[in-house]
């Protein structure tokens, strides 16, 4: 989801209606994947698949979204955006629908899941820690093995900072690595250090850092862009990622970038500082591949996503490609390996 705000007003709805500005326009040309024989791309496990059905969810952040989000993405949609792609399996990500919708949103996967008509083999559902229900809500949706874990969006207008370390949320963070389910930490740069420090509270929970912990590309560039200022400071961000990897329980899911990549600079400028970091920080065996899509279009299509992505990965040993590619999650998220899986 999109994920880049400031540390003092940053909304989703802001950060949605900033990247606006940016959008398509910031694409760059690559060697298209499409003018590759897909059959020799890397397979691809998107661990970071969203959908949503406009007339049967309601997702209250798309109100004054740019226009490109507010309409439906469904398993047509995404099947059209990952086509040539080798993208082979896909792990769902809750869309932040309204609470009301939450079991219904669950439910809806669940029979994707079980369906076999779609990549979609795994997902990982809305929930509220801090609510004394959380348990109960839990329990119940645990029973279905297609549910993997659970995220809230920590940096919306619902979550406020430091919400994650209070006591109720803590102890509904336990509970998932009791029931065998991951958290997915979701938040800004600001905040990464409650995500060190929950990750150290629950130290029998499975972590997932979104989106590179939602780093601002255009606080990495040499060259300042005119009237902009970066979002966060790039040092902080560097030592509480290390510190993050540093968590044995927390890994890391390369998504979401390029989503706020700047225009007029290539994909592979502003976006390498922040995933060979994050890379070599958590190491080969604890990164995953996210596509983020359809909020990936607020800076690039999925294709010049994925594309940009093996693009700053080719020179690292093609075993370790695989494992953020395709084989950390299918042993993170326990999924079934298809007949065709090399």
């Amino acid at each position: 989801m999109p994920e880049q705000a400031s540390d003092t007003v940053a909304t989703r709805r802001t950060f949605l209606q900033a990247s606006a500005a940016v959008a398509v326009a910031a694409s760059t040309p690559l060697i298209s994947a499409a003018d590759q024989n897909s059959e020799k791309l890397i397979p691809a496990v998107d661990t970071h698949q969203h959908l949503w059905d406009l007339s049967k969810l309601q997702l209250p952040w798309l109100k004054g979204a740019p226009e490109v989000l507010s309409r439906t993405y469904g398993l047509k949609e995404y099947a059209e955006a990952t086509r040539g792609l080798n993208v082979v399996q896909a792990v769902y990500m809750e869309v932040d629908v309204r609470p009301e919708d939450h079991v219904l949103e669950a439910q809806m996967l669940v029979d994707i899941c079980r369906s076999g008509k779609s990549p979609t083999v795994a997902a990982v559902i809305s929930g509220r820690p801090g609510l004394p229900t959380f348990e109960q809500y839990i329990r119940k949706l645990a029973q279905s093995p297609e549910i993997r874990g659970v995220r809230q969006v920590l940096h919306s207008e619902t979550a406020p900072r430091g919400m994650c370390l209070e006591a109720q949320f803590v102890r509904s963070v336990q509970l998932l690595g009791e029931l065998g389910l991951s958290f997915d930490l979701c938040m800004r740069p600001q905040e990464l250090s409650d995500g060190i420090t929950l990750a150290k509270k629950c130290p029998e929970t499975r972590f997932i850092l979104d989106h590179c912990g939602n780093a601002d590309p255009a606080a990495f560039l040499a060259k300042a862009l005119p009237n902009t200022s970066p979002k966060h400071d790039v040092q902080k961000w560097r030592d509480e990622i290390a510190g993050l990897a540093d968590c044995s329980n927390v890994i890391c899911k390369i998504s979401g970038v390029i989503a706020s990549a700047p225009k007029d600079v290539p994909f592979t400028d502003s976006l390498a500082p922040i995933i060979n970091h994050c890379l070599d920080s958590f190491g080969p065996d604890r990164v995953i591949f996210g596509g983020d899509w359809p909020v990936c279009l607020l800076g690039a299509s999925y294709r010049e996503w994925i594309t940009t992505l093996r693009t700053l990965i080719a020179n690292r040993p093609l075993a370790d490609q695989k494992k953020l590619l395709h084989e950390n999650a299918r042993q993170f998220y326990k999924l079934p390996t298809p007949a065709s899986a090399p």
